[in-house]
């Protein structure tokens, strides 16, 4: 039989209380950690083997992003923005070369990321989504179907090339910027270096995602019935 899948953003029990918080806490009964022993296993095992430096200095960035720490978990204050904490992840891991992976809607943010990591001292290989032209018509995409209906012939994104382009320049560290739903995950199964992200799209929301949640109640209560 099956285990039953986690619900861990529904977990009922208080935060300081968790089994996965404290030694000796509690748990309900679909617990990950109290259940996928043979799981968590492994994941150790490639966690401490292969990926113990990457695993480290994510840890140590993670530490270095607060302020406060020898006070005690309650005075611990945010003190980084993300930009930073990816530069300064990408020295503690030695690498010398990121690639840039971003959505044209953003060009001119990118540009100035693309700036800011090289004074960082950085190489960088930047790729627009649109690199390529390759026409939409290759995936069957109807003119119907384009962005601007009005346009018989439409460059699509083209996230492999871009991955492809990464690694062609032989980059260690990728970020993404403002990739569309679904064309990050592209990117990212053909990346051949680690990826993290910078920023996601929501074109809406000026790129700030959260606000829908935050509001789920109120403006955007409409979600709950899509």
């Amino acid at each position: 039989m099956p285990l039953p899948h986690p619900t861990c953003a529904l977990c009922p029990i208080d935060w300081s209380e968790r089994y996965c918080r404290k030694p000796g806490g509690k748990a309900p009964k679909n617990c990950p950690s109290v259940l996928q022993k043979e799981a968590l296993e492994r994941a150790r095992e490639a966690t401490c083997g292969e990926h113990l430096a990457f695993a480290c200095e994510a840890s140590r960035q993670e530490a270095a992003g607060y302020a406060n720490r020898e006070q005690g978990y309650a005075a611990v204050q945010p003190c980084k923005p993300r930009i930073q904490e990816i530069i300064e992840f990408a020295r503690r891991m030695g690498y010398r070369r990121l690639g840039l992976a971003f959505c044209v809607g953003v060009r001119f943010e990118a540009g100035r990321v693309h700036e800011l990591f090289e004074s960082a001292g950085f190489e960088v290989a930047s790729v627009v989504c649109k690199a390529g032209r390759a026409p939409k018509a290759d995936l069957g995409i109807t003119q119907a179907e384009h962005v601007d209906a009005t346009q018989e012939v439409e460059t699509m994104c083209n996230p492999v090339f871009q991955a492809e382009a990464c690694n062609e320049a032989g980059v260690e560290l990728n970020v993404l910027m403002g990739l569309c739903v679904g064309h990050d995950s592209l990117f990212i199964m053909h990346a051949k270096a680690p990826v993290t992200v910078l920023a996601v799209k929501d074109r809406v929301l000026g790129h700030n995602p959260m606000a829908a949640v935050y509001q789920l109640d109120t403006y955007y209560r409409y979600l709950k019935n899509i």
